[in-house]
């Protein structure tokens, strides 16, 4: 029973701060998407490199670029609280139903873990060249939450047995 409320109590942990950041994200829109526009922008990369032609600058494709991240974390925050909910009317029940409802819990894992690893690691990082400014660089932010969620995805993931009720 310990290693389903840790399970749960981690997911709980995960929605909510997913909840922060959309929360944030819609509170303080301007802040966050300062640093969407110049990753976008390419104008802190290194000078004259051969990548600049990649630069997006156009507010409008920022803006949705921007909308887009923040509808990923909101979606991710949800069916993360979906998740929890399941787990909890299925923690004291038999291995099989506790199995069955990590659905939700492992699509929102997963999910967030791809917004890290897609859009900031891979797009920002490697496709804006985002590793190449000291100012606007969110990659080892990136890399952190991405790691953590999926130590947590492995531990939710690890199926429930007879043995452990």
């Amino acid at each position: 029973m310990s290693l389903r409320i840790a399970k749960i109590f981690l997911l709980i942990a995960v929605a909510f701060y997913y909840t922060l950041v959309v929360f944030n994200n819609l509170t303080d829109y301007g802040s966050n998407y300062a640093f969407v526009h110049h990753v976008l922008l390419m104008d802190t990369t290194f000078p004259g490199n051969r990548g600049m032609g990649r630069a997006i600058h156009s507010t409008l494709v920022q803006t949705m670029f921007y909308d887009g991240i923040i509808g990923w974390e909101g979606a991710t925050a949800l069916l993360t609280w979906i998740g929890v909910v399941q787990l909890l009317r299925a923690v004291r029940k038999q291995p099989t139903v506790f199995n069955a409802a990590k659905r939700y819990s492992i699509i929102a894992l997963t999910l967030g873990m791809l917004l890290w690893f897609t859009a900031f690691i891979s797009v920002g990082g490697e496709w804006f060249l985002m590793w190449q400014s000291n100012i606007w660089n969110g990659e080892d932010k990136a890399f952190h939450i991405f790691v953590v969620l999926g130590i947590i995805l492995l531990l939710v993931a690890l199926p429930d047995t007879e043995a452990q009720q």
